[in-house]
């Protein structure tokens, strides 16, 4: 990542992807509607986490760590949408 601006538009994108496609699957799978609602909870949940992180963030070492824990969360979100699509 090059700067704040580029993250904070990863992280918005990652966002919008994971609760799409928790929507579609309430369309889709009714019976499945409480887990992904559970999911976009914690999606905003990260989101409201890792803007405030980045916005007291003071030197690189902070933002470093800040990309690998965005890196771990969208790793963590495609797993869980896997695995509600699986059923």
């Amino acid at each position: 990542m090059a700067n704040k601006r580029t993250l904070k538009r990863n992280i918005n994108a990652m966002i919008v992807d994971v609760i799409d496609e928790c929507i579609y699957i309430q369309d889709t799978q009714p019976s499945k509607e409480d887990a992904s609602e559970s999911l976009i909870n914690e999606v905003i949940q990260t989101y409201n986490d890792l803007l405030s992180k980045i916005n007291k963030a003071k030197g690189k070492g902070e933002f470093a760590a800040i990309v690998q824990s965005f890196e771990e969360k969208s790793d963590q979100f495609i797993d869980k949408l896997n695995a509600l699509n699986q059923n």
